[in-house]
Formats: C-alpha cells, sequence, structure tokens
C-alpha cells in the first residue's frame, strides 16, 4: 500500500515535543519498516521546512536542522512527486470556487492521486474534505 502524508503528520513525526508525535510518529515509523509506502508532494518539502523553522519548541528548529531533518528523515524514504505546470494548472481549475490557501492543500490531494496513493494521511481532515478524492485514493485522520 502507498499513503501521501501531508505536513500536519510529518512535521510533529519529526518532533518528539509535538502533542500529535506519537500518532504520527506510529505511521511514520509503519514506514520505516517497509509496512507502507510513503509519497509526498514537492511542496510538502517547503511546508514542513517553514512550520519546522517557526515552531514555538525549545530548543527551536534552526534552518540548517529542518533541513537535516528533510533530507535524512523524509526525502531519503519517501517517493517525492514532482508537480509541473500541467498539474498546477489542473489544480487551479479544481479549486475554482474557493478561496486562499485552499490551493495549497489541492496541491497535496493531486500529488496522492497522481502517485496513486490508497490513502492520504493528515490530521486536518476538515481542510481536505472539501475536495473529494479519485479512487483508488481515500481520506485517513489520524
Amino acid at each position: 500500500m502507498k499513503a501521501l502524508l501531508d505536513t500536519s503528520v510529518l512535521v510533529p513525526a519529526l518532533i518528539a515535543g509535538h502533542p500529535r508525535h506519537v500518532p504520527a510518529r506510529s505511521y511514520f515509523d509503519r514506514m520505516l519498516a517497509g509496512e507502507v509506502a510513503v509519497a509526498v508532494a514537492t511542496h510538502v518539502l517547503a511546508e514542513t521546512f517553514a512550520t519546522l523553522t517557526a515552531l514555538p519548541v525549545s530548543p527551536q528548529v534552526t534552518p540548517l536542522e529542518a533541513e537535516r531533518l528533510i533530507r535524512e528523515r523524509i526525502v531519503a524514504n519517501v517517493e517525492v512527486v514532482a508537480l509541473g505546470a500541467a498539474d498546477y494548472d489542473a489544480v487551479i481549475k479544481r479549486v475554482a470556487g474557493l478561496v486562499s490557501g485552499t490551493v495549497y492543500d489541492a496541491l497535496h490531494v493531486h500529488a496522492a492521486e497522481k502517485a496513486g496513493c490508497a490513502e492520504f494521511v493528515t490530521f486536518n481532515g476538515r481542510d481536505f474534505r472539501r475536495f473529494p478524492l479519485q479512487p483508488p485514493t481515500r481520506l485517513v485522520v489520524l
């Protein structure tokens, strides 16, 4: 089985003091054990960097540490789904009628479908229910 993880799962999986660390890390450990193949959208790499370096944790995650975590823990272990101009065009058409940051959520959904993921895994179910997933991809809210 293949699953796409969004930023809301990746960040707590990487930060032990995060309130959602245990369930996120549990899913991440399943990936490391080879029980599930994991994909992420290229966009999630930038979102994860931005979120890690802005977290109100002590000690603060430095930009160099964020880069290392992303490279060693994410990129080295997952399929990174590249989205090109045609993908962005499709996503923008898909969100026509919606506003603001919904386009960023739709990029994750599109990447899950493009990669043929069985699951789209998030803590933010409300954000992603507005984009009905195309089978065989289903929404999994931790």
